[in-house]
């Protein structure tokens, strides 16, 4: 039994024509035994994983979730135990960086087929970031606090990112928001620990990208070495650099080759805490829900089972 969760708003509003059309057509014909569900509003996707976790059985159920990198991390926050979930993933959102680290094909059916025949189920690790209140939140790419979440923050609630996702110029969007964001930063201030080594001190920041996979934001590779099974975050951290050179600086991140500019430093641990000099948007996962100014960042290895190529 596949149980599948649907976000019909994923790809500008054609997740439900893509379920429709291609997927529940494609199970059909392969008589596969199947469950759709559908998200109507936020939080829906944490219930129904939390519901299909819940009742599981057997020792493992298969969830596929039809959606952007935002739908995973909502149904992450459901699951109390992954360990009972066999991950499925058919990618439909803008950015789609969690299936480009893990080579999930583009093509929905092609994604599917990799889940019903020619897959292995691999391993990868889970993220989880919590804040000073004690409230957690569970991530699989990564999550970050500064500049990165502000454009994440601003492009969710964006009107011209809807017109132009429609349009399929969606990164013009972050493009634009991302040089406003650069211009009107102020100077922040951050001290980042990293497991029990002496603190790491940042007169200013922009961001600090916490990572499990290569990549965020739509194919910005700022962790090329990071190893989503060693049990290990890695850190992209851009300090005390010119407002100017990360203009130069950001677009060289396509090819991982930004740490050519001093400022922009590589880390790696197990567990992070970042104290900031003020409150920052911060990110899990390119979802924003909150500013905060101390966060702790862990990994738990190879939490997560997947089909992967």
């Amino acid at each position: 039994m596949y149980h599948i969760i649907i976000n019909p708003a994923s790809r500008s509003g054609k997740g439900l024509s893509i379920w429709k059309e291609q997927i529940e057509p494609m199970l059909l014909k392969e008589g596969c035994e199947f469950r759709p569900y559908f998200s109507k509003e936020p939080g829906d996707v944490a219930r129904l994983a939390a519901e299909i976790s819940a009742s599981a059985t057997e020792e493992s159920v298969s969830m596929i979730i039809l959606g952007g990198d935002g739908t995973v991390n909502e149904a992450l926050q459901g699951l109390s135990d992954p360990s009972k979930i066999v991950l499925g993933y058919i990618p439909t959102g803008s950015s789609n960086d969690f299936a480009r680290d893990l080579q999930i094909p583009k093509s929905p059916t092609a994604a599917l087929d990799l889940i019903l025949h020619s897959g292995q189920i691999r391993s990868m690790d889970m993220g989880t970031l919590t804040y000073e209140d004690g409230k957690k939140h569970h991530f699989a790419v990564s999550c970050g606090i500064g500049f990165d979440a502000a454009v994440c923050e601003e492009a969710l609630h964006s009107r011209i990112k809807k017109v132009f996702n429609k349009l399929g110029l969606g990164k013009l969007t972050y493009l634009g928001i991302a040089l406003k964001q650069l211009v009107t930063s102020k100077k922040v201030s951050c001290r980042i620990t990293l497991d029990d080594k002496p603190p790491i001190e940042l007169k200013r920041f922009f961001f600090v990208a916490c990572m499990l996979h290569r990549y965020e934001g739509g194919g910005f590779n700022f962790c090329p070495d990071a190893d989503y099974t060693d049990g290990l975050v890695d850190l992209c951290v851009v300090g005390n650099i010119p407002k100017l050179l990360v203009l130069f600086a950001l677009p060289t991140a396509f090819f991982g080759k930004h740490y050519w500019f001093k400022g922009v430093d590589a880390y790696k641990a197990a567990q992070i805490k970042l104290e900031a000099s003020s409150h920052l948007w911060v990110h899990t996962d390119g979802e924003v829900s909150r500013k905060a100014a101390s966060f702790t960042v862990s990994c738990s290895k190879q939490a997560i089972r997947i089909y992967c190529p």
